[in-house]
Order: C-alpha cells, then structure tokens, then sequence
C-alpha cells in the first residue's frame, strides 16, 4: 500500500517469516494442550490477527478432505494424528502471512485480472459453466457463494503475487541477456513465391477413364458414413429434478435460511492523504508529522475540494498520491485495522479527523459505499428452485435409478413405459458410429453408440 512497503516488499515479507513464524512454533509446542477451550480460543496470532481453534479445524478438515480426494486409499487415521494437525496449522500461519503481506504492499487484484484467471487456471475448471460464468451449484455445495468465493480468489491470487515477487527476482549478466535478445533480433531476408491450384485448374483436362479410375482407387473417400436415427432417454438430476413439485413455501424458507449466501459484501471507495511515520520513529519526529496531518486537516475543512489536489503535492503514499489519493473499492480486512475501522464508521462523502496508524497520519475522504445488501426473494428465486430441485432430485435420484433399470428391462419393446412412469423426455438424433464434432452429453459416448 505504501512507498516503503512497496520498495522493500523481500525485506517485509522476509522480516514478518522471521518475526512470526518461530514465535507461533514455540508457542504452539508449548501450548498444544490447552487448545482444547473451545472453537474461540486463539491458536496463533499473524500481524495481529487471531487464528482460532475453529479455524484450524476447519482448515484441517479441508486438508484431510483434499489428501481422500488424491488419494482414496489412504489410511484416514493417518490423516488426524497431532503431527498432521500441525502441518495444518503451520500451513494457515503461512497463508496468513502471505495475506498480510499482501495488505501491506497494498496487493489489490483487479476483476478483470481475477476473470482471467478464472477462465485459464485448469484447477477452477470443473467450476466453470460453459458460457465461462460460476456454476453456482458446484459453489453451494462447498458452502460458498460468488462473493465468498471472488474474496477466496482474490486472497489467492494476492499470495501469488507475493510468492511471484520473490521467486522470479534474479540477475541476468550482460552475456545471458544478449544470448536470449539475439535470435529475437536477427534478421533475415526471404522470397516467397505463391502457387494458386485454381491458376491451374483449367489448364487440366483428364479423360473419363482417368475420373472413373480415381473414383475406384478412392471409393473410400466418397463413402457415407453410415446413420441411424435413434429415440433416447436420460436420467439425471436435471431431468429428475425438472419433474419435481416445489412449493413456494418451500423456496420462501429456504431464503430465509440461507440469507447470508444472498448478501452482497459492503465495500467502500476512500481517497486518503499519509503523512509518513513508521511506529518505529521517536516520538518527536511522530509528533512533529501528526502537526503536518492537522495542519492538511486543516486545509481540507476549508475547501473539501481541493483534497485531490493536497493529496497529489503532500501525500507520502505514492502509490495514490499520483490520483489524488483514490484507493478505489476496498473490503474488510484489505487495509490496516485503525484505516478500516476509521472508514467503516463514515457515511460517503466525509472526510476524517487525523487516523493514526503504523504508517503515519491519514486523512480519509470516503468517496463512495456500495453492496452489503441482501438480494431479494424475487431475485433470487430462480437459482433457489434450481437448488432445491436438485436437492430432491438427489434424495430422489438411488430409488428412480433403480425404477428406471427395471422398467426398460421389463418392457424393452419401447421407452414410453418408463418415459410416462419419470415423467422424462424422450429424445430423437440422427448418429454415426461415432460421436460428431462438438456432439455433447450422452450422443459424446462411445459406448452409446
């Protein structure tokens, strides 16, 4: 976030792997018996923020869900002795330190960048619908919804900034750099002579025989592939779930149930002027900024628009300092504590008192809140009958599964049978012995075929 972070970013990250890691290791060797008070109880502590008990179980369960996912045969005990729980811990210490990182070297990935990593990274692949949006049903069934899940992205893809940073930095001597430039900057001169077959097409004239012998030579090649048109019937959730009755009760009880999935996480946009002073300072050189900060103060209360402008020309962040001091949109969580709870408590368009913080003095200009709404039923209706219909058609699903293989080994003479008893749809395609380009579902199965 700020010009000595950003300058010094291996330094930081280097000082706070130092500073917090063997401290928490000591204190975790010590004090592993007595995490035993409960889910609040606070296990570690990384840039001043609390790890509990809760937490480290829950990120121990997403490991030892992740190891059966990779490798089903392992021994589950083998997943929840005292050691394994350790790496768990040791490993969220790690994550909250790249993150702590990355809030102070005020790592903020764009939505653009987070759709593109969405789009190309395989391992969100399987949450990816085919239009390139999120299936939101794959979501709920990890307990998610967008917004939680955008803000896991966004945290991911900040650690891998922070890991980036670190593990790309090298030095290239002058002999590496010109072996890797001079291929790209070689040039060569070349001909090019282009031969258009229609050019030539009517100064050829073969004779009957010498068509009617290449036709013979290549009967393959001009033969149809065989066809057949086929009626078919699919039993999945979708089509289950299509032939359920859902009352609007139902629907309306489930929104109430899960209403945070439906709310929008509140941001808000600041613009803030800093005057620099690192909680390291003496008091006098502290003290001496926060009278430069009142003074801005000041001058602001004068003339609440010319605070872009006293931004730009005093302003020690010189990362926003060169847009008048605009931090854009920012989350819980994304600034130092004093800055967050200080913008939180304004309404849009206040400006604060003088905010301390480890860095200096600010002064905020909230510019702007939006979201932490909760979207209304009639909103979301539709994603919670698509819900609700696959939760039933899954209850559902083992007994119609076994009702479907029944039925068309009973009366194999026609689907109609088990068409009327599932209330599914009956389907007609014309096939080849193999799948056609771009065919989808079960018309891609060989074995259908």
């Amino acid at each position: 976030m700020f010009d000595f972070v950003r300058k010094h970013s291996r330094l930081t990250l280097g000082f706070l792997l130092l500073l917090i890691i063997p401290s928490f290791i000591f204190f975790g060797v010590d004090g592993y018996s007595r995490f035993t008070e409960g889910g609040n109880a606070t296990v570690a502590k990384v840039d001043g923020q609390a790890i509990t008990r809760g937490e480290w179980d829950q990120a121990h369960q997403r490991n030892v869900e992740r190891a059966r996912r990779q490798q089903p045969t392992l021994d589950a005990g083998l997943l929840d002795t005292p050691e394994a729980r350790r790496e768990s811990l040791d490993l969220l210490v790690r994550q909250r330190v790249l993150l702590a990182a990355a809030r102070d070297l005020h790592l903020a990935p764009s939505d653009t960048r987070l759709q593109r990593l969405f789009l190309s990274d395989p391992q969100y692949a399987g949450l990816r619908n085919p239009d390139g949006t999120v299936n939101r049903e794959l979501l709920a069934a990890q307990g998610m919804n967008s917004q939680l899940f955008t803000q896991q992205l966004r945290q991911d893809l900040g650690m891998q900034q922070v890991l980036a940073g670190i593990s790309t930095t090298a030095m290239a001597t002058s002999a590496t750099t010109m072996a890797a430039l001079d291929p790209l900057l070689q040039q060569r001169d070349v001909q090019l002579q282009r031969f258009d077959p229609a050019a030539y097409r009517d100064k050829v004239n073969p004779t009957d025989a010498e068509i009617e012998s290449y036709y013979k030579a290549s009967e393959a090649t001009f033969r149809s592939p065989e066809q057949a048109v086929i009626e078919y019937v699919v039993l999945d959730l979708p089509a289950l779930g299509q032939g359920q009755a859902v009352p609007e009760d139902d629907l309306r009880r489930y929104y109430d149930e899960n209403k945070s999935r439906y709310s929008v996480a509140e941001e808000r946009r600041a613009s803030h002027i800093l005057v620099k002073a690192e909680a390291d300072k003496p008091a006098a050189e502290r003290q001496q900024a926060k009278a430069k900060a009142e003074e801005l103060l000041a001058q602001v209360r004068k003339n609440p628009a010319a605070f872009a402008e006293l931004a730009r020309k005093n302003s020690d962040d010189t990362g926003s300092a060169a847009q008048g001091g605009d931090l854009d949109f920012f989350g819980r969580g994304a600034m130092v504590k004093p800055f967050e709870d200080a913008a939180y408590a304004m309404k849009a368009g206040e400006i604060s008192n003088v905010v301390e913080s480890d860095f200096g003095y600010h002064i905020i200009n909230l510019t702007a809140v939006r979201g932490g709404q909760t979207k209304p039923f009639e909103t979301v209706r539709g994603e919670i009958e698509t819900e609700v219909r696959k939760a039933l058609a899954q209850k559902r699903y083992p007994e119609a599964a076994e009702q479907f293989t029944n039925t068309v080994y009973e009366q194999a003479d026609s689907l109609q049978p088990v068409v009327d008893k599932l209330k599914l749809n009956k389907q007609t395609a014309t096939v080849m012995r193999t799948p056609a380009p771009g065919a989808t579902g079960p018309l891609a199965s060989v074995k259908l075929l």
